[in-house]
């Protein structure tokens, strides 16, 4: 590879600069190139819809993609829950780096704890993931709460609860770690409470499917239990037909005995945004090895699920 720069695109967001910053850092220190950050506008910056309106599905990814396919970036770095599951052809998935914490957040007044907050409190989201198993959740445990639809940037949500509008908002640790915000969060939300979006915390790095080199360079950022993992996780996604904003919650993890990685298990859960019906399994198997069993790990899940009732509970399923 020459000396000249290499161009990544990402979204102009400040947690999407954040994150491409690091990865182009990690890139410069593999390919020994310069890289320059190029910001890409998607509809899903410029739209003011919710995103369970304007279908979710690749509404934070197409600008980037068509910007590749055009040849005016070299490749581009998207948050991996933002990706629809369906691959294109002409585009190369070539590193899925290790991931951040998977987790769900509550940004809250008073630095409350979820199982703290007032009765009636309203908790603010944009997902009907969240939703769905806070909602759950709070009904199991008799809680009183209301989750309110919001859209915008960190520092638009957060805003909300120091106006006094929310009592808190539900947001992702991964984009508060990336921006260095992680100390305004008021209690981590246990995965056996929330299960995050499926591939939650991961980025991926995408470039053309027919540019060798670049693939081959960007692959030492590949991680491969992150990478399974996450295949599993949006096996289950696909299977189920749902879009990245469907109420659909997963999370694969790695069970050690000692230092010694035995087996993985998948987790899935889809419920009713209201949260009064849901259907959640798990399944647990040795540790893909390949793509296909990642995929399959997915696939069984979602058959078992579906077999329970899930289809019903998504409302509108992706086309």
């Amino acid at each position: 590879m020459s000396e000249k720069a290499l161009r990544l695109g990402t979204r102009r967001s400040k947690l999407a600069m954040a994150q491409s910053g690091q990865v182009a850092d990690a890139v410069s220190q593999v390919t020994g190139r310069p890289v320059e950050l190029v910001e890409i506008t998607t509809y899903g910056d410029v739209s003011r819809e919710q995103l369970a309106q304007i279908g979710g599905t690749g509404v934070f990814v197409t600008a980037l993609r068509d910007a590749l396919l055009r040849g005016e970036v070299d490749f581009a770095v998207h948050s991996l829950k933002d990706l629809p599951t369906g691959q294109p052809e002409e585009l190369s998935l070539a590193a899925i780096p290790v991931r951040e914490d998977p987790r769900d957040v509550i940004v809250a007044r008073d630095a409350l704890k979820f199982t703290d907050l007032p009765r009636g409190a309203r908790i603010g989201t944009g997902s009907p993931r969240r939703m769905a198993q806070l909602n759950a959740y709070a009904r199991a445990h008799g809680l009183d709460i209301e989750t309110v639809a919001i859209r915008g940037n960190v520092d638009t949500r957060i805003r909300y609860v120091h106006d006094g509008e929310l009592d808190a908002v539900v947001l992702a640790a991964a984009g508060l770690n990336r921006i260095g915000r992680i100390e305004e969060v008021t209690d981590f939300l246990s995965v056996d409470t929330v299960l995050p979006a499926p591939g939650q915390g991961a980025l991926a790095i995408e470039c053309a499917a027919d540019n060798a080199d670049l693939i081959a360079a960007l692959g030492e950022l590949d991680d491969p239990f992150t990478r399974a993992a996450v295949t599993a996780e949006r096996s289950l996604l696909a299977a189920l037909e749902a879009g990245c904003s469907a109420p659909v919650g997963a999370l694969a993890d790695l069970l050690a005995d000692g230092h010694v990685v035995k087996e993985m298990r998948l987790r899935g859960i889809v419920g009713t945004t209201d949260g009064s019906r849901t259907v959640q399994l798990s399944t647990t198997g040795p540790v893909p090895e390949t793509y296909d069993q990642a995929m399959a790990l997915g696939r069984e899940l979602a058959a078992e699920m579906l077999a329970q009732g899930a289809a019903g509970l998504m409302g509108e399923r992706a086309q």
